[in-house]
């Protein structure tokens, strides 16, 4: 039995209350303690005489108390002034007992850490960490650097300290325990400590490590935990594409003819890029094992006919195509383009959203299991129960981050019959980092479309102050007057959707008012489909001039003539998610424009990144930039289902190691397999479950 593998509750001085309040960090077993970092250290290892202090620093001191009283005027507080010859400083406690006031008499020795301040009366320390010193020759310092560690409610540092010490001294007298599933050959190749050293290291530094390394995540104890997490994670999902091919799927050999016919057809040619895709779409599909493919292109650059490619491949070898879209405005989108795109080819295209009710909804779910309709298009509504196909060879996913992992799962599995699963297609106009998209799509292929179609005009972004709004405002009279449209996009940092809507109406109300010549509506998150639909479909109708909306329309539907977008305190939005909403115009002949209208004052990091946007138009340049700025979880958009999160691992700091994944990855694959579903459960537990989809 491997003693790691305990409730924390056997330790120590853990009862069942800390052991909650630890549940709370999801520290649940033994092993769990190793694994919970400092998330800073402390500097104890020497004393600083009281003269020497500065403003700012973090010191150990000692010294004698020479005066104490309780002040209460203002908030009351107990002030206890100590002297060690070099100087003075006062130690202030809002918080304190009587026997406090008893313990700390003048002529007792102390020794205090915190941070030094300017106080009214020179300098002080606001609760220190402090302790009365009983023999004048002992020792204050620590041999070590004191690790400070991420806390939650009702947990102090000293429980949480010492039942990581316990957890340490069971590996240090039992070796064995803490197995290091990393080959010898990779920790050697990389430079790397092994496990019971880097975690040693990090718990306890010793003195020839500096604080700084500590901070900056330089220490190779540190990049070794770092590199063997991300390591996991990709092992775990090289592990599901390998499990896909297990699986047997349709086998599209395409028909020359129809696909000639079917390109020649359209009223574009396609991009070199688009032709690259679609030649490594049809090399997937003449395997006979399921097609995992994500297809990343910037807004614009054609996604949406690779799709309808992949799916004339489908029916030309008899299988039915479902196309899922994260909203009924996209999925009618696609609708209309497959349609347009589908007239000339025998096959029948339908529709279905929730709204689909009685005898229609009856007669389109007939023609799906008896297979005379090729191509369902629809929300996610096409994996409610009832909904049966009768041959399911390709699923396309578009916007794939917008739906839940077991709302895709459940796609897939309505296609799976007899141990053939259908090839599946997921796109994405979201632009993920290269060093994303190796960790995160690990068990996909990735083709990216890296050109934009001839014509394209790139869309001139200016960043402007919201005192401007005035001259704004009365721009827009003269653009409208052109017989061009407007978006006008709020945004609040508020997660609450309530006051987004709130934001939107005022600011429409206020629009109506000042333009009165001009047509105005809104559209925003807590208004019904159906009514959303019709805002968006009267908007494209022309039947409105200014479209006041949060950002709802992030991915969306085109409307040729809207050409101007404001948006307000877009300091407020990722880099990924305004160049989504700055992708709504740009569809059409002429110029467009999209103004950035900012709250004074910006912060330097905030100016660097409208700068960023405003400088170039390349999706995937901005999404390499904003996930140096904000890290990983906020360019992904860490409340999705199916985010990875990471204990140790910070992708913005550990960028460099996933260069050599991929490489490890293949290493582990042929040296050490039985080592993979290990080291998998170390670090994700039951985390991996979810990931086939």
């Amino acid at each position: 039995m491997n003693y790691l593998n305990q409730p924390v509750g056997k330790l120590t001085g853990i009862g069942a209350q800390t052991v909650n309040r630890l549940k709370r960090l999801g520290i649940c077993v033994i092993q769990d303690l190793i694994f919970h970092l400092p998330l800073r250290y402390e500097d104890r290892t020497q004393v600083y005489p009281i003269g020497a202090l500065r403003v700012g620093m973090t010191a150990l001191i000692r010294g004698r108390v020479e005066f104490i009283d309780i002040l209460s005027k203002g908030r009351k507080s107990l002030i206890c002034k100590i002297s060690d010859g070099t100087g003075f400083i006062s130690l202030k406690f809002f918080h304190f007992s009587a026997n406090q006031h008893n313990t700390l008499k003048p002529g007792t020795l102390i020794s205090c850490f915190a941070e030094v301040r300017q106080g009214f009366a020179g300098l002080e320390m606001i609760h220190p960490d402090y302790q009365v010193i009983s023999n004048p020759d002992a020792p204050v310092t620590e041999s070590r650097l004191t690790p400070v560690y991420p806390l939650t409610e009702g947990l102090s540092q000293n429980t949480l300290r010492k039942a990581i010490k316990q957890a340490l001294s069971l590996c240090k007298s039992k070796p064995e325990l803490l197995v290091d599933w990393i080959p010898e050959s990779i920790l050697k190749q990389y430079h790397y400590p092994s496990l019971a050293d880097a975690i040693q290291t990090l718990h306890a530094p010793d003195e020839s490590i500096s604080m700084e390394a500590l901070q900056n995540g330089s220490v190779p104890a540190l990049k070794r935990l770092a590199f063997e997490e991300l390591l996991a994670h990709h092992l775990s999902l090289r592990k599901i594409k390998n499990k896909a091919k297990v699986w047997q799927a349709p086998e599209f050999t395409g028909d020359k003819t129809i696909t000639k016919q079917f390109l020649d057809s359209l009223s574009f040619k396609l991009t070199g890029a688009q032709q690259r895709v679609i030649a490594e779409i049809e090399a997937d599909c003449r395997q006979r094992h399921p097609m995992m493919r994500l297809v990343q292109g910037d807004v614009g650059s054609g996604k949406t006919i690779i799709s309808a490619y992949a799916a004339l491949l489908a029916l030309t070898a008899g299988y039915q195509v479902a196309v899922m879209a994260p909203t009924e405005l996209l999925a009618e989108q696609h609708k209309r383009n497959f349609d347009a795109w589908f007239e000339g080819f025998q096959t029948k295209v339908v529709f279905l959203t929730g709204q689909l009710k009685g005898n229609a909804r009856k007669e389109l779910l007939q023609s799906l299991a008896d297979g005379s309709s090729g191509i369902i298009i629809g929300t996610h509504a096409l994996f409610q129960e009832g909904v049966n196909f009768h041959r399911l060879g390709l699923i396309i996913i578009d916007e794939q981050h917008r739906f839940g992992v077991h709302q895709r799962l459940a796609l897939r599995e309505k296609g799976q019959q007899a141990g053939i699963r259908p090839h599946q297609l997921v796109m994405t106009a979201t632009p993920i980092p290269r060093t994303l998209a190796m960790l995160q799509y690990s068990d996909l292929d990735i083709s990216i479309i890296d050109e934009l179609p001839p014509g394209r005009k790139p869309i001139v972004t200016s960043v402007i102050p919201a005192e401007r709004r005035a001259e704004v405002i009365d721009r827009i009279n003269h653009w409208v007057a052109k017989k061009r449209q407007v978006y006008w996009v709020c945004t609040l940092i508020e997660e609450s959707e309530v006051l987004q809507c709130e934001a939107a109406e005022k600011t429409a109300e206020l629009l109506t008012r000042s333009l009165p010549d001009v047509r105005v509506a809104l559209i925003h998150g807590r208004m019904k489909s159906a009514e959303k639909d019709a805002v968006m479909q009267a908007f494209k109708n022309y039947q409105i001039d200014l479209l006041v909306a949060t950002t709802v329309i992030e991915v969306g539907v085109d409307v040729p003539d809207a050409s101007l977008m404001i948006i307000e305190n877009p300091e407020r939005l990722g880099l990924s998610q305004l160049h989504q909403l700055r992708g709504r115009v740009g569809r059409g002949e002429g110029d467009s424009y999209c103004l950035l209208m900012y709250q004074s004052p910006l912060s330097d990091t905030a100016r660097q990144r409208l700068g960023i946007l405003r400088d170039s138009n390349d999706g995937f340049v901005i999404a390499e930039k904003d996930l140096q700025l904000r890290g990983p979880g906020e360019v992904m958009g860490t409340r999705q289902t199916g985010q990875m999160h990471f204990r140790i691992a910070d992708l913005a700091r550990d960028a460099d190691l996933l260069d050599n994944i991929q490489q490890a990855g293949d290493q582990f694959f042929t040296e050490a397999p039985q080592a993979i579903q290990p080291l998998c459960d170390r670090w994700l537990g039951t985390a991996t479950e979810y990931s086939e989809v």
